[in-house]
């Protein structure tokens, strides 16, 4: 009996100060924040009974593929409830937050990504190179080279054993490719070319990050382009064309035959929107302006809320226009019926993309004075603004920009002014 009772006393105060850890979290919390604290842990348990982490992200990669990523963010917060230190489902909620715009809620899941993983798994280190800039960027994508080298390491290790096995291995997302690596050396190639351009020996930099970049992939077309940029910038122009040119006729072609292509694809295939506006800039310093005006027409069929590209598309109409008019000047001869019908249509094609630049750029309430004042500057020199009626439509004034809806399922691309 007394072995019986001296037990009872030692659970007691077992008891009491499991109790006690169990309200730590709550103690000086007003009643109606302990009321939701304590429905969150039940949502929680009801949660982790109802569903599997795997079924919670399942869930969230749905929703993200149809871009509902508000949505996608309460399945993946839920999974995170149940698992928090899940590596893929804090990849995938920081991706949501960079989609909503929510930079900082961002930053902050791709660092605890870090802290719970920083060996294992290179996305979270090129989202946060992403979203920062300068030296801070660099060194981000850096570390996301060196682990996506030590996995490809590794993998070459584990595959050389099995190379005779009948069936390849299954396909992971996380397992990083050459081309994976390319793309992040292009990443710092461009900070190089911009942020970083007046460091002490940011060329050299941007050029060994070039030569990296298609040591691992030496037909990206990113790749190829900057090499051309790196080039132009230091008056190597000719060489630098060369590379624009291989660049373009990688992905160009796919471009004009987007009907018989699968999306997935064409995202392989075709550099981001933002890149293909550098190469139509490229191209008219080139004086490749057919080549140019091919890639504004496809920037355009994508997207044609981007001021930018409306504004390039009427500059490379006046260029060519100018250009049109070098052999009469230089030779002195007349200028014959073709020439004028030519020099009209070229007129009439700037004179109604730099109107669209125009209207479009009031409506978003743009803010690039120097954009503006060089559509004024050529529609001055061309005769002003288009009106509907003289040739082909134009924006109207009441001309809103179209919508995910309108436009199906195709994603919103970012803003470029």
């Amino acid at each position: 009996m007394g072995g019986q009772a001296k037990g009872k006393k030692k659970n007691k105060p077992k008891r009491k100060e499991n109790r006690s850890n169990k309200d730590a979290g709550i103690v000086g919390l007003t009643p109606q924040e302990r009321m939701k604290v304590r429905m969150h842990e039940k949502a929680k348990k009801k949660t982790a009974e109802k569903y599997s982490v795997q079924q919670l992200l399942e869930k969230t990669e749905e929703c993200m593929e149809s871009f509902d990523f508000e949505t996608a963010g309460l399945f993946c917060q839920r999974a995170l409830d149940v698992e928090s230190n899940n590596l893929q489902a804090l990849d995938m909620l920081g991706h949501i937050h960079s989609e909503l715009g929510d930079t900082q809620k961002a930053k902050e899941v791709f660092l605890q990504a870090v802290q719970v993983s920083p060996d294992v798994g290179h996305s979270k280190y090129m989202y946060l190179g992403q979203i920062n800039s300068g030296q801070e960027a660099v060194n981000y994508y850096t570390r996301g080279i060196q682990v996506m080298l030590s996995a490809l390491e590794k993998q070459e290790q584990t595959t050389q054993p099995q190379a005779a096995a009948a069936a390849p291995p299954e396909e992971d997302p996380e397992r990083p490719t050459a081309k994976d690596i390319s793309v992040a050396y292009c990443s710092i190639a461009e900070i190089y070319l911009a942020d970083l351009c007046m460091e002490e020996g940011a060329a050299d930099k941007c050029r060994e990050s070039i030569e990296r970049a298609l040591q691992y992939h030496y037909d990206n077309p990113e790749a190829l382009q900057l090499m051309a940029s790196y080039l132009f910038s230091t008056e190597r122009n000719q060489e630098g064309k060369e590379y624009l040119l291989k660049s373009v006729g990688l992905w160009l072609p796919a471009q004009g035959a987007a009907s018989s292509s699968t999306e997935e694809d064409l995202q392989n295939l075709i550099p981001p929107y933002e890149s293909r506006i550098t190469t139509a800039k490229l191209l008219m310093e080139s004086e490749e302006y057919e080549m140019a005006v091919d890639v504004l027409e496809g920037l355009l069929e994508e997207d044609d809320e981007v001021v930018q590209v409306w504004y390039l598309s009427g500059w490379v109409c006046y260029l060519q226009l100018e250009k049109a008019k070098e052999p009469q000047e230089s030779e002195g001869r007349g200028v014959t019926e073709e020439d004028k019908e030519e020099q009209k249509a070229l007129t009439e094609a700037a004179r109604s993309y730099l109107t669209n630049a125009k209207k479009l750029y009031s409506k978003l309430r743009c803010d690039d004075q120097p954009v503006l004042e060089h559509v004024e500057q050529l529609l001055g020199e061309l005769g002003g603004e288009l009106e509907a009626e003289e040739g082909d439509p134009v924006l109207d004034d009441d001309y809103e920009p179209c919508s995910d809806e309108e436009e199906g399922d195709v994603a919103e691309a970012p803003m470029e002014h």
